[in-house]
């Protein structure tokens, strides 16, 4: 596993962002901003879910902040590689890492178990949907404050 990560650190890329003195702070305010996007989609979907805005059809609402939320999702999810690249070994064996990587893999189990309870009605996942929008809720919150510890350990 160890010679994979070092691979992943001198691949082109990760030498070029190591090497840039721009390249690397524009790469991680993008992921901030991917973040930023990312969370508030969920956290206006969620709060939609579980009964607030009530004046907004939430069907509506809930595609629009979906489609928001997966484009988010990708910004995050390859400038996030691309920061991961630089310091693939260290990264790899810091346990909030792995903890945010985690966290982000059950946010997106949950995500998958709406999606297939959806029925497109008023109510997407049914009388669990509140259940998911809380649990979702959690789980991203819970990522970024795992995210935000890796820089400081």
């Amino acid at each position: 596993m160890d010679g994979l990560l070092a691979g992943i650190e001198q691949l082109a890329l990760a030498r070029w962002l190591k090497a840039s003195f721009v390249a690397y702070p524009i790469v991680n305010a993008l992921h901030i901003l991917s973040i930023g996007t990312l969370l508030t989609s969920v956290m206006l979907m969620d709060l939609r879910i579980i009964g607030a805005f009530r004046s907004l059809p939430q069907a509506a609402f809930v595609a629009l902040l979906r489609r928001v939320a997966l484009v988010a999702f990708a910004g995050a999810l390859v400038t996030g590689a691309l920061l991961f690249s630089v310091r693939a070994r260290e990264y790899a064996a810091m346990p909030i890492f792995l903890a945010k990587m985690g966290l982000i893999l059950l946010a997106g189990v949950n995500f998958v178990v709406f999606m297939r309870r959806a029925r497109g009605g008023e109510d997407p996942a049914g009388g669990i949907a509140p259940v998911l929008a809380v649990v979702s809720m959690v789980l991203w919150t819970s990522a970024v404050f795992a995210g935000r510890f890796i820089g400081f350990l």
